[in-house]
């Protein structure tokens, strides 16, 4: 009676170790994979984009395993269903890879406050304002509020002019997004900064053509010493 030998393993236990691990590696997916497509037949899709045909889910699976890939339903409401043979783990990875690099791009817009009194002397206005157009500067949307306080809510008129006031010195880099409103004690507006837009460059001059008629003054002298 013959014996087996311990490194004589049939190469199908390999294939289930790579699936198993694949498995693993790609779970909580957004797309059907592998075991999970039961479809009756689905249109298949080769690794280097080539059209493989209509046939079963299983004749697919066995397909993507052969090559070591995965298979992946990329248009389920198809009828039938595309699947394409690849990677997805390594797929995975690079669509990872570049929502990070999107986020990374992305410019958070912050939104800065500015706070002043309705007795606010001119000093302390100027500054607020130089920090207002600060924060606009750097593309950030800006809140400027005003307290009352006491009998102050007797003159909310006073802080309806220092905040349009406000709102004028910074005109030529900011847009009124929302009006001064008195809500409660705090009256408050919103301005948002005006998008950059690059220098336009000067255009060039156009060559003139010189009047045929008119002759240099060298050309002219030398006709009038010939003669």
């Amino acid at each position: 009676m013959s014996s087996c030998g311990a490194d004589a393993v049939h190469p199908y236990f390999f294939h289930v170790l790579l699936r198993l691990w694949r498995w693993a590696t790609i779970a909580n997916t957004d797309h059907q994979i592998n075991e999970e497509i039961r479809d009756k037949e689905v249109r298949l899709i080769g690794v280097d984009g080539e059209q493989l045909g209509i046939m079963s889910s299983e004749e697919a699976l066995r397909i993507a395993t052969e090559q070591e890939y995965d298979l992946v339903k990329i248009a389920p409401g198809s009828n039938p269903p595309v699947c394409r043979i690849m990677d997805y783990g390594k797929y995975r990875f690079e669509q990872t890879k570049k929502e990070k690099e999107a986020k990374k791009n992305q410019r958070v817009i912050e939104i800065k406050e500015i706070r002043m009194s309705p007795s606010i002397d001119t000093n302390d206005f100027n500054t607020k304002l130089k920090n207002g157009q600060k924060f606009l500067a750097e593309g950030n949307r800006l809140k400027v509020s005003i307290r009352f306080r006491g009998r102050e809510m007797a003159h909310t008129d006073i802080g309806g002019v220092i905040l349009r006031d406000f709102a004028a010195k910074c005109a030529d880099i900011a847009n009124l997004d929302k009006a001064p409103k008195l809500e409660g004690r705090n009256m408050s507006m919103f301005l948002s900064p005006k998008p950059q837009t690059a220098p336009k460059k000067p255009a060039k001059p156009k060559p003139t053509k010189s009047d045929p008629a008119e002759a240099p003054a060298g050309e002219a002298n030398n006709e009038a010493d010939e003669s």
